[in-house]
């Protein structure tokens, strides 16, 4: 005897929804293409930051290095011109200064008897203070690029994610479903963007902090560097004055 049939019963053999590929590159493949535009510009703003990190940790550390060399050459000289003589053929920032305070005092040297010495002091620290300025600003290039992508790229990620999650509620309301494996794929696909704006943003967070304080003590050696040359200046001043 068959067994009964039951009418209307729900076919077995239908076939399974394909699964949703959550890897990170899977869900970008997947992604929304306003989602995916996000993405792309994060991910170069990450290569950006890290470019910049290479770049300006030699940078500095060299700089560094220099202004150190030139400051204690500076510091053991006893006058002017034998400094810029031991600094010889140098072209680091503290050797710009010797060499211009230098050049100075000798095209004002006919002047220093007659019109006395503020004058040929002033035009010194305003040279040293600008080779300063102009070395700190070249020094500074790319600290700004990071501190704008410290500053947005979470805001950038956030704003992939609220439109990867508006078109997942889009296709929930299409779909007419709630199933929670329909919803969750588009989910997790629109907060990538959120993580890889973390991903962007911390590091170059970390890095700016890094360089402001490597800045800082760059300045400082400057600083010594443009005080070491401004002493000079004035000792050869005043024993000019003695000679004289």
């Amino acid at each position: 005897m068959l067994p009964a049939t039951v009418p209307n019963a729900p076919p077995t053999d239908l076939p399974l929804a394909p699964a949703h590929d959550l890897s990170p590159l899977g869900m970008y493949n997947q992604a929304h293409w306003v989602v995916k535009a996000v993405m792309l510009s994060l991910l170069a703003a990450c290569f950006a930051t890290w470019t910049i990190w290479l770049f300006k940790t030699v940078e500095l550390l060299v700089a560094r290095q220099r202004a150190r060399q030139s400051g204690r050459i500076l510091a053991r000289a006893a006058t002017l011109d034998e400094a810029t003589g031991r600094l010889g053929s140098r072209r680091d920032p503290a050797t710009v200064m010797a060499l211009a305070v230098a050049e100075e005092y000798g095209r004002s040297a006919p002047a220093i008897a007659p019109a006395g010495t503020e004058g040929i002091k002033e035009r010194a620290q305003s040279l040293v203070a600008r080779i300063e300025g102009q070395t700190l600003a070249r020094a500074r290039r790319g600290t700004g690029v990071l501190a704008t992508i410290g500053a947005i790229a979470p805001f950038v990620g956030l704003f992939g994610t609220v439109w990867g999650i508006m078109n997942s509620f889009i296709g929930i309301a299409e779909s007419k479903t709630t199933n929670l494996a329909v919803v969750a794929p588009g989910i997790a696909e629109a907060l990538l963007a959120t993580a890889i704006g973390l991903v962007a943003a911390i590091p170059a967070v970390v890095i700016y902090n890094q360089f402001s304080r490597s800045l800082a003590a760059y300045r400082l050696l400057l600083g010594d560097a443009a005080a070491a040359v401004l002493r000079l200046l004035s000792r050869d001043i005043d024993f000019r004055s003695m000679k004289g």
